[in-house]
């Protein structure tokens, strides 16, 4: 086995792997595991290349300050490069990044600066003219603008590319890409021109984002919706974009995106992020497609633990209404947590206050229902907690009993969603019942996403 002198030396040369029980019609479907990298996902291999080819250029020194955009893994591919070479890394990103991003982000060193996800290139707060703006007004600042710098598809030219093709013994039928600065896309179309032309250039495109209907119809809208999925799709064509090649595009919604990578964890046992839902969802519409069988190659662009608060969280894809639910007609279509599911989190009477508070901090409420056995006998918020602990901390040893609040207002769940308002206007949470049957706790956010999600 060798021993490598730096963790760059193991970007690249990532493993294949054929899907085994996933329904790809007369198709073989092939895994590129760009997750394995080690910064996790396929852009450690750009991160690499854009900052070595500036440093060939004679552009950076370590010690400088880079600064750049990103909407997704470009940002943490930067910072594994940047911190092992020793420059200052500046980081500009929408706020649709996970949290789990943002803490690997800072934890590597990187410099982050949120700005807003909903406005579009040409707006002052948008992301990319954002960091070109801090690099023009940072002295000695270098902006590495990924959507146009050659560097960006040409790691892909001399890396991903040729890997793909050694690994297949020369035979793909198709690869299906998706495209954000467009590096990867660009650089295995243009590779793949020269070695193997009649492989199929596919894109996987998430609905909102302009790119599926330019490849499909011709058609360059100026109008662009937004979408969830992180770090691919585009309301403008990057400047190193090569789309000569794209045969087909498919648009991907959301909710399939992150059904399809859940899927892909259940039956493959691959944990792939957000992006991968696209790419696996659009490779299996393609390989349902054929009329005879091929060689299909996709990526798993990065790993899936950086969505755990999100398309894995049942709650957060509850909320978003990317998981059906059974619906009654009632309030109980408002129970984000049913207690008869043994989903609400509970503390007893006789429990310790300590523990009420690690609790909430744990799960993330700000209130506990207190349950005598199935019996609701109370209720505790934060605000108990502290009005009891504040001028004498070891009241923390104390049980819950002597914080909570037993004088309960509860809500039939045959109630209408109106009734919910006089309780929030106390700053209570809403108690809901059937007869003597405590069902669970509804909150203002449980009624915003409610009503949020009946727009869709």
């Amino acid at each position: 086995m060798t021993i490598h002198q730096s963790v760059l030396e193991l970007i690249g040369n990532t493993p294949m792997v054929r899907t085994q029980h996933l329904d790809t019609g007369g198709c073989e479907l092939f895994l590129k595991l760009e997750n394995a990298n080690p910064g996790g996902s396929v852009k450690d291999r750009i991160g690499l290349s854009m900052i070595e080819g500036a440093e060939r250029a004679g552009k950076i020194k370590p010690g400088d300050t880079l600064v750049e955009g990103t909407a997704g893994n470009t940002g943490l591919g930067l910072a594994l490069v940047a911190q092992q070479k020793g420059y200052r890394l500046v980081l500009v990103v929408p706020d649709k990044m996970s949290r789990e991003k943002i803490f690997n982000l800072k934890a590597m060193g990187a410099e982050v600066v949120l700005t807003r996800s909903d406005v579009a290139k040409g707006h002052p707060e948008y992301y990319q003219d954002m960091a070109e703006r801090i690099a023009n007004e940072t002295p000695g600042a270098y902006f590495i603008n990924q959507f146009g710098n050659p560097d960006n598809p040409a790691a892909h030219i001399q890396s991903t590319g040729p890997e793909i093709l050694a690994q297949m013994d020369g035979k793909v039928d198709a690869i299906v890409v998706g495209c954000g600065s467009s590096g990867t896309l660009t650089g295995l179309s243009q590779y793949f021109a020269e070695h193997s032309p009649a492989t199929e250039i596919i894109l996987a495109d998430p609905v909102g984002s302009i790119l599926c209907q330019y490849i499909n119809e011709g058609t360059l809208s100026t109008k662009s919706a937004s979408w969830m999925v992180e770090g691919i799709g585009e309301d403008f064509l990057p400047l190193i974009s090569d789309f000569s090649r794209v045969r087909k595009a498919y648009a991907i919604a959301d909710k399939e995106s992150f059904l399809t990578a859940r899927e892909l964890l259940a039956k493959e046992g691959v944990l792939g992020g957000s992006s991968t839902g696209t790419l696996v969802a659009a490779a299996l519409k393609y390989c349902r497609e054929q009329t005879e069988p091929k060689r299909v190659v996709t990526l798993v662009c990065d790993t899936g633990n950086k969505y755990l608060s999100k398309m894995y969280n049942d709650y957060w894809m509850l909320d978003n209404g990317f998981l059906e639910r059974k619906q009654h007609g009632d309030l109980r279509d408002l129970l984000l947590r049913p207690y008869a599911e043994r989903d609400t989190v509970v503390i007893g009477p006789n429990e310790l206050l300590v523990t009420a508070y690690t609790r909430m901090k744990l799960y993330d409420v700000s209130q506990l229902p207190v349950m005598d056995g199935d019996k609701l006998v109370g209720i505790v918020d934060e605000s108990d907690v502290l009005m009891h602990v504040h001028t004498d901390e070891t009241r923390f040893r104390d049980p819950v009993s002597v914080a909570m609040i037993s004088d309960l207002h509860m809500l039939d769940m045959r109630e209408p969603i109106t009734a919910l308002l006089p309780v929030f206007e106390r700053g209570h949470v809403a108690i809901v019942v059937d007869g003597d049957d405590f069902l669970g706790l509804i909150t203002r956010i449980d009624l915003l996403n409610y009503l949020r999600r009946k727009v869709n």
